[in-house]
């Protein structure tokens, strides 16, 4: 769990990133909500959105224009925000699925798998954190994610400058009501503007709905909070939720492997503020795009809720200051490309893999590019971009992927794998 983070952390390693300059993108459909898409010209400026012009028809594939705006044509993609990931544990996505369950609580998986000194655990403890980390980033940078909400202390020498997704940085958390010993007390060092996050329902027993009314007891349960899991709720815990004004991450296919059993479109009407989180690969089947799909195809929530649980909804319930999770004028320039096959951005994002998500900007900087984006963009994009390939396909990323593959492989026996796939430079 959590405390296996309790490790000494390799030297810092990053990549310097190119400063921010002026984007103009045109050509494609540009969603401005889960049901709509219009074609728009997207002006980018400091790394933000500086207008859509929606009746700009397409220039030249990049080309300058006269006002040293690098112009870009991304006919035939659709493009839609960055996605938001509500919770996930970045250091612990190189690990195998582990477990045996259903169990009937975390502690229980918790102590099923927890063997620091044996292996598998040992061999990936041993990667330095630092790498696994930067993993973990690029787990989220290839299914569109750009930002993450990382269940741990935040690690400042590590997600700042050249870290290839944002990482939110300003919160308070506690693992779990079990594995905290003053919950209230770092619920009270959280800023008043700030989410405070915590793992609690994470069971279906008796003791994991009690914890949402011993949460309430300690005074730390309000509009702040956001509870992770919350599948052992029962409807009394839920209306308290609710009646708090506090939002729930929901990770369905984490919870069906190590609880036998998830949230379903009953529960997930009970709640307002609802986002969604792709937690690790410890437990989980993979990216968020994998949760996108489980969510839909296991539980029937709706293609146009999902969407909103990844963008608008994400961003509210964790309070992010740059209009994240929107294309709109003055929101940061977070944004992804998908081909468009003429599907609402919400059916397109619930139907998509990682094998879909073509291009990455963050802050106005491209992340990744696939293949079909090289010739759309000039030759020193991808000066400081390293080829990887993923199962199949082949991805070229802000990081440093050569030295990443070399320093995990020093210590993991066998093939490198990123959330279950099979990753290698190109």
């Amino acid at each position: 769990m959590t405390r296996l983070l309790d490790e000494l952390s390799a030297p810092e390693r990053t990549e310097a990133r190119v400063p921010c300059g002026s984007l103009r993108l045109t050509g494609a459909q540009v969603a401005i909500d889960a049901r709509t898409a219009v074609p728009a010209e997207v002006v980018i400026e400091g790394g933000c959105i500086r207008e859509l012009l929606t009746d700009a028809a397409p220039s030249p594939r990049a080309a300058r224009t006269p006002d040293s705006r690098l112009t870009v044509d991304l006919s035939g993609y659709l493009l839609l925000p960055g996605l938001i990931n509500a919770h996930d544990h970045l250091e612990f996505n190189l690990f195998p699925r582990l477990g045996n369950g259903p169990y009937p609580n975390f502690q229980q998986w918790g102590e099923d798998i927890v063997r620091p000194d044996a292996s598998p655990v040992r061999d990936h403890l041993a990667v330095p954190k630092p790498v696994r980390l930067w993993w973990g980033a690029i787990k989220n940078l290839l299914c569109g994610v750009t930002t993450v909400c990382h269940h741990n202390p935040y690690q400042r020498g590590i997600f700042g400058k050249g870290f290839p997704v944002r990482v939110v940085s300003r919160y308070g958390w506690a693992h779990s009501l079990a594995l905290e010993k003053d919950v209230a007390a770092l619920f009270r060092a959280t800023p008043d503007d700030a989410p405070f996050l915590i793992h609690l329902g994470e069971g279906t027993d008796a003791g994991s709905a009690r914890e949402i009314f011993e949460l309430d007891r300690l005074g730390a349960l309000d509009a702040r909070t956001v509870i992770i899991h919350g599948v052992g709720l029962d409807r009394g815990g839920r209306a308290l939720v609710e009646e708090r004004g506090a939002g729930l991450v929901w990770c369905p296919s984490s919870n069906l492997f190590t609880l036998g059993k998830t949230l379903g479109q009953d529960e997930l009407s009970q709640h307002r503020r609802v986002a969604l989180g792709s937690d690790s690969a410890l437990t989980a089947e993979g990216d968020l795009l994998d949760e996108i799909r489980v969510a839909w195809s296991a539980t029937g929530v709706g293609s146009e809720q999902l969407f909103n649980m990844v963008t608008r909804d994400a961003a509210e319930i964790l309070r992010l200051p740059r209009r994240q999770g929107s294309l709109q004028a003055g929101a940061v320039a977070d944004l992804i490309a998908l081909p468009d096959l003429g599907r609402s951005p919400a059916d397109t994002l619930a139907e998509s893999s990682f094998r879909e998500v073509e291009l990455v900007v963050l802050a106005g900087q491209p992340q990744l590019l696939a293949p079909n984006m090289l010739s759309r963009w000039p030759k020193e994009t991808c000066e400081e971009f390293g080829t990887l390939q993923v199962e199949d396909s082949v991805r070229w990323v802000r990081a440093p992927v050569a030295w990443l593959v070399e320093e995990t492989s020093r210590h993991l026996p066998g093939p490198v794998r990123l959330a279950g796939r099979l990753v290698r430079p190109a």
